[in-house]
This record gives C-alpha cells, structure tokens and sequence, in this order.
C-alpha cells in the first residue's frame, strides 16, 4: 500500500534546520508539504527557498494532512502552543524530531495517544533556522523511535515509512534508553568540546602572543573535538536542560576517565598510557 506521506499532505511546524530539510527531501520525492512557522518573515524566507508547498502563519495550513512532524526547538516542544494542539487533524499521526524522548513521551502521549510518536532524527550540522534546511541530511544517518505500549502500530509504520523513504536508518527502543545513550554520544560532546574551547582560550588570555600562536597552529584535530561546542548555543543548552540527569551522569563518568588518564601522565606511566590509547583506537570504529 501507498504509504501514508504519499497519500496525504505532510505538515511540518518549524522551518529550521530539520523542518526545512523534511520540506527539501519530502518535496524532491513528490510529497505535498504544508509548513506553519510562526514568524512572517521566516514565511518569506521558506517560500523563496521552496522548503515547503505551502508555508502560512496560520495554522490551519496543517488542516487535511495525514502526518505532522513537529520540528520544534524543545522547549516549545514540551510547552506546546494550545493553538498548535487544538489544530491538529484529528486523524493525523504526529511525530517529533526533538534529541530528548523521554519528556516529550510524557508531554504528547497523553494529549494524542496511539498516534503519537516520538522520534529522533540523528542528523545535523553546525547551523540553525531557515537558511540552514538542506536537501539529504538525514541519507545514511540513524532515525530512532521511541514507542510505548500505547503507540498504534500503524502510526509507527508510517513514521518509518517516512524515515527509509528519506535514507535514513531505522531502530527503535524505550525512552528512557535513548536519553541515556545520547547524553553519552551527543549531549556529552557538546560540553567536553566547549570546554576545550574554553581551555584554550583561558590557559592564553594573559598572554596575547601565545593565543595568536594557538590560534594560528590549531589545525584539523582541534576543529574536529570543537565543532559541536562552537555550534548552536541554544540546542546545547537545551539539550542540557531536558536530558540533565542522564547527562550529569555522563559528565561523572568523563571526569573519571579524565582522571585516570591524567594519573597516568602525572605518574609518567607511559606505556600504560599507549595501552590505554590502543584501546580506544580500537574502541573508536564502531562508533563511527
């Protein structure tokens, strides 16, 4: 059977980077986008760049279609406009993209029930807002799922139908597990390179002659561990907000390696130090 964002029209709330990208890709595959942004000059904007069929400050715009994806930054998200809610089709699915799940379970699943679900789109880059949607961001990239007992079959098979259709790859697992694992490999990065940034940039402000050193011979490894700390400040601090059990766990666990690591070169154990460096060579490519 056709699949359901064939059938009917997709609506997206939000045009930023992962709105905007759903337009781009859902268009690009022959889907009818329907696009409610709340701000007029964004409207402009996403319609001179096509992210979707129709773009309108009015929500009504989202009125016959048969999924909406909730592109909305999390603290919208989890304080969801009641103009946005009371406007829903009463038959659509409804899914989100927001990187928290377990919050977002319990904020949706009780306003719409089995046709909520919720889900993560691992996938981004460094920019954010209209101009940063772009065509195949989520090709290759994992897509997660994170259904209850309440989720209606159907509903989750048209949320993957969407993701594949999209080339990403899908997996599903409970809430509570997706907030722990992406405190470890996506919220935890973004401190630990901030905080890199950060050491830099304090070790060399009383001496101006060595930050311009620093500066000119930073390199490819310094801006591979501090792209993410230089990205979006308000994702970050969001994520931090809405994942920060799961995260401050993470950071205990980094402070200790931290730690041992640094037990290593204060003891000048440098053969234990290329042991323990072997293994996270070989630790890293699955990651990858």
């Amino acid at each position: 059977m056709t699949a359901l964002w064939q059938r009917q029209p997709v609506g997206i709330v939000g045009l930023g980077l992962i709105g905007g990208s759903l337009g781009l890709d859902l268009l690009a595959r022959g889907a009818e986008v329907r696009a409610w942004v709340h701000r007029s000059a964004t409207a402009e904007r996403a319609r001179q760049r096509r992210l979707a069929t129709e773009v309108s400050t009015d929500v009504r715009v989202l009125a016959d279609c048969g999924m909406v994806v909730l592109a909305l930054p999390l603290d919208r998200l989890l304080a969801p406009d009641p103009t946005l809610v009371d406007a829903l089709p009463a038959a659509a699915v409804v899914t989100d993209v927001g990187s928290v799940k377990a919050s977002v379970v319990a904020c949706w699943g009780p306003r719409l029930g089995g046709r909520f679900v919720a889900s993560h789109p691992m996938a981004g880059t460094v920019h954010a807002g209209v101009e940063a949607g772009q065509l195949d961001l989520f090709r290759g990239r994992p897509w997660v799922a994170t259904p209850d007992a309440t989720t209606a079959a159907p509903a989750l098979v048209a949320v993957r139908e969407l993701a594949e259709a999209l080339g990403a790859h899908w997996l599903t697992c409970e809430a509570a597990a997706h907030d722990r694992a992406v405190a470890l490999i996506s919220h935890l990065p973004v401190l630990v390179s901030a905080a890199l940034l950060q050491t830099a940039d304090r070790a060399t402000a009383a001496a101006p002659p060595l930050a311009s050193l620093v500066r000119a011979l930073a390199s490819s490894g310094f801006a591979d561990t501090s792209r993410v700390g230089g990205g979006n400040p308000e994702l970050g601090a969001l994520m931090a907000r809405c994942n920060q059990g799961a995260l401050l766990a993470a950071l205990e666990r980094y402070r200790e390696a931290i730690t041992d690591l640094e037990t290593l070169v204060r003891a000048g154990e440098w053969d234990v130090l290329q042991q323990e460096l072997a293994t996270c060579q070989q630790l890293r490519p699955p990651f990858l």
